[in-house]
């Protein structure tokens, strides 16, 4: 069997199977050899068919592609629901049924394909993909009747499978009865057990939405109701005369801040005062005891020019005939100098 030949088989063959091979005999001259070239090998009966099943799940499981974590969540409610089936089958017409009884409005987009035969895997994975390039299918349901496992080969193959498995949009597979068990059906994101429950599945009922949305509704209203009446309830302890009541204490408390805040202002200034006046006395007695007064009052005399009014500490700058003035501890003397002493008995005794 050529290349191009052997991807169309849907099993793997292995030694002792039972197999149907259809092609040509041709005889190799040079050699003597009478081969069969094989263009078509499927397994013999109902055993090998399902053989090749379990082959091909066995691989896939491997691979991961009916691993739990790769499922996708299905919308609650979809916006746009798109089918993947054969619009002359009986699926079809069950899947409309039932959506259109649940949900009258539903937007529900047909991606047509064959279901059965050699080129059913083909179609079906380009309605999948067309229906991707739409960009507003938030779910799919991929399925049709029932029938014998020959019959929904199409749902078995490594094909569809990895198509379901790398599809953005969640997929549901509802393929034959509730007994039938297909690959398409590992893969998906969700299982059902015929095209009818597909469809409950997936679309909710309206008459339950609009009764659960006046539930919610009730609940609403309800719980503003509460909360008005609440809001009057404390409205009401705020009337006027609790409101004055509190008004009243509101003033008494800050009265007793206002006071509690002037005493311990009269605190600080008293305190601030007492330690300024001690600091100007002590400043006064400095000053006093460096003021020439006390000087005057041991005694001493202080002398003057009389025009200036410069204190005179040196004999030599005075000249005979000029005018001074003498301070005593009391009174002060206008004399006029007769004459001119250098030094003193005093500063004598001094040096």
């Amino acid at each position: 069997m050529f290349r191009s030949r052997g991807r169309r088989i849907t099993f793997l063959p292995s030694d002792g199977m039972r197999v149907l091979a259809r092609g040509y005999m041709s005889i190799y001259e040079r050699d003597g050899l009478c081969q069969l070239y094989v263009e078509e090998l499927t397994p013999d009966g109902q055993g090998a068919l399902y053989q090749a099943f379990c082959q091909l799940k066995e691989r896939l499981q491997k691979e991961g592609l009916f691993a739990p974590e790769h499922k996708k969540d299905i919308p609650y409610l979809p916006q746009r629901v798109g089918v993947i089936t054969s619009p002359t089958g009986a699926a079809w017409r069950d899947l409309i049924t039932v959506i259109r009884r649940r949900f009258p409005e539903m937007p529900v987009v047909l991606a047509p394909s064959a279901v059965q035969g050699e080129d059913a895997p083909g179609e079906i994975c380009s309605a999948l993909q067309a229906l991707h390039k739409r960009q507003d299918i938030d779910v799919v349901i991929m399925g049709r009747g029932g029938g014998s496992l020959e019959e929904l080969w199409a749902f078995n193959t490594e094909e569809v499978a990895r198509a379901i498995f790398h599809s953005q949009i969640p997929v549901v597979s509802a393929v034959g009865h509730e007994t039938d068990h297909t690959i398409a059906d590992l893969a998906a994101d969700l299982r059902a057990p015929t095209p009818s429950a597909a469809a409950e599945m997936v679309v909710p009922c309206r008459d339950e939405l609009e009764d659960r949305v006046s539930q919610l509704q009730e609940r609403m209203i309800m719980s503003i109701y509460q909360k008005l009446q609440g809001a009057q309830e404390c409205i009401r302890s705020y009337s006027v005369k609790n409101l004055g009541t509190l008004l009243y204490r509101t003033a008494f408390i800050n009265k007793q801040e206002v006071g509690h805040l002037h005493s311990r202002l009269l605190q600080r200034t008293h305190h601030t005062g007492d330690q300024v006046s001690r600091e100007v006395k002590a400043l006064a007695g400095k000053m006093e005891a460096l003021s020439p007064l006390r000087v005057l009052e041991r005694g001493y005399s202080i002398c003057l020019d009389a025009q200036s009014g410069e204190s005179i500490q040196d004999s030599s700058i005075v000249n005979k005939g000029e005018q001074v003035t003498v301070i005593l501890r009391k009174g002060s003397l206008d004399c006029e100098v007769k004459g001119t002493k250098e030094e003193t008995a005093w500063s004598s005794s001094k040096n």
